[in-house]
């Protein structure tokens, strides 16, 4: 009789029932996890393009401000805070951004950018902007690029443009 009464007085959950709950778990987790670093990839590649339109607006104003030297460098269009306006640090940037694309810049969401500037009558008379994916496939999928053009553009490979005109070459963005 103890027995018997001591079994139905029982209290805790069985093994099975663990067991059927964790698969509950992880069967959520491998539906849940593969969305979410998309949408992280996602945030990541727009938030590239969004870096990339920055640059764009910093060197049309670059431009107007020091036309004798014509576009800037990355590290030209940004400056450390307190940042004073001139040639070498325009101030139009955040410098976290400037600075991205030397040694000691770390990525900025998931992107690592560089620039460069192409020279003709002695003044700099093109310029590129270049954002990679930090690491292809996981913080992002697409290379995003622009020109003195203005346009951003993006190739699905993710191999960075090395110059205006093989950014040029590239598809348009159309967001």
């Amino acid at each position: 009789m103890r027995g018997k009464n001591e079994m139905r007085k029982q209290k805790g959950f069985s093994l099975i029932e663990l067991l059927i709950v964790v698969a509950i778990i992880l069967i959520i987790a491998a539906i849940a996890i593969p969305n979410l670093l998309r949408a992280r990839m996602a945030a990541n590649e727009s938030s590239a393009a969004s870096s990339i339109r920055t640059v764009n607006t910093a060197e049309v104003s670059y431009y107007s401000a020091y036309p004798a030297t014509g576009y800037g460098t990355m590290g030209s269009l940004g400056g450390a805070s307190p940042c004073t306006p001139g040639v070498a640090t325009a101030c139009l940037i955040d410098n976290n951004l400037a600075q991205n694309g030397t040694p000691a810049g770390t990525g900025k969401s998931g992107y690592t950018f560089t620039s460069g500037v192409v020279a003709a009558n002695g003044i700099n008379a093109r310029y590129f902007v270049n954002g990679m994916p930090i690491s292809y496939q996981q913080t992002g999928v697409r290379d995003f690029c622009s020109a003195e053009d203005a346009v951003v553009r993006f190739d699905p490979t993710g191999t960075a443009a090395a110059a205006p005109d093989a950014c040029l070459a590239y598809a348009p963005l159309n967001n």
